[in-house]
């Protein structure tokens, strides 16, 4: 189930028919916006939520989440959590973006949310992952490659929650744990068939990130997912075409971009942002791919954008 909510005013509490939102006020104005896209997993829950400045809590005669384990990445702003029945400095816990915090939620916590934070909330059941954690809260950076594939099939649920079979939606959940449970772990068994669809997309997520690097190949993907290079070609071959060739498809797809938006940079500046040996190195891989050399494609995209010009003046 995909369900969103958007929400504003001057105190209480925000929230939606099946989204789930302790009680909080704003903090420092008496206004705010919180708004969240909540996606149902079987017995867990993934939320993309942005807020202004709040401040809550759980526990007491709300009960907020009782008997799960709740997974914050913070990507931009910060979020706060204090536990009140723990009066040592180490009671309270400081996630800002680029963090990530997982605790348990079966006890009391107040927390507070930064001006504009945006987050990814995971609300996973307990059950699974109480033996891994324990009473501690496990804390870390957002780009760890735990994190990185826990994100990816995120984002795979999401795109897809809607065309899941019951079938599908059991795997989905199976691996959002066994993933979650990579976090605490800090590392994944990459043998374990469930990760491989999350393995591929992270890789892919990241081969984005670093396509301008000269050394960027499998082997450097794999160490930044920490994983073998084997299990990253095993986690592609499901896929319609290996790591290379993803590498490569998408440097292609990147100097095409570059060639139709115009601009001042030559052939051979696109091929050297994009890593190709040379213009002409580009020119021939370009040509096997769209059928036209780099020239050829850059001249007849003007040209279209031209002819547009001209019919907007009529």
């Amino acid at each position: 189930m995909l369900a969103e909510a958007d929400a504003s005013g001057a105190g209480g509490s925000p929230g939606a028919d099946g989204i789930p939102l302790p009680p909080c006020r704003p903090v420092g104005t008496d206004d705010y916006r919180a708004r969240i896209a909540h996606s149902k997993v079987d017995d867990a829950i993934i939320e993309e939520l942005f807020s202004d400045a709040l401040a809550g809590g759980t526990g007491g005669a709300y009960d907020h989440h009782t008997d799960r384990i709740v997974l914050h990445v913070v990507l931009r702003g910060q979020w706060l959590f204090e536990r009140p029945d723990q009066q040592s400095a180490a009671a309270g816990v400081a996630v800002p973006a680029g963090r990530f915090a997982m605790r348990n939620n079966d006890r009391s916590w107040r927390f507070e949310i930064g001006p504009r934070t945006t987050a990814k909330v995971f609300v996973l059941p307990a059950a699974d992952l109480r033996p891994h954690i324990g009473s501690r809260v496990v804390t870390g950076a957002a780009d760890a490659a735990e994190v990185r594939l826990l994100m990816a099939h995120a984002r795979m649920i999401e795109a897809t929650l809607d065309d899941l079979s019951p079938a599908g939606l059991q795997t989905a959940r199976a691996a959002l744990v066994e993933l979650a449970k990579g976090v605490l772990a800090r590392g994944v068994d990459g043998d374990e068939p469930l990760l491989a669809p999350a393995l591929a997309q992270a890789a892919k997520d990241l081969v984005d990130d670093l396509l301008t690097r000269p050394d960027l190949a499998p082997a450097v993907l794999a160490r930044n997912l920490n994983v073998s290079v084997r299990t990253l070609h095993r986690a592609f071959a499901d896929t319609d075409e290996s790591v290379t060739a993803y590498i490569r498809r998408r440097r292609l797809e990147r100097a095409r971009l570059d060639l139709a938006t115009g601009g001042s940079p030559s052939v051979s500046e696109i091929a050297a942002r994009w890593q190709f040996t040379d213009a002409s190195h580009l020119a021939r891989v370009f040509k096997a791919r769209y059928g036209q050399t780099p020239t050829q494609f850059a001249r007849s995209t003007r040209l279209s954008h031209a002819e547009a010009d001209e019919h907007k003046d009529y």
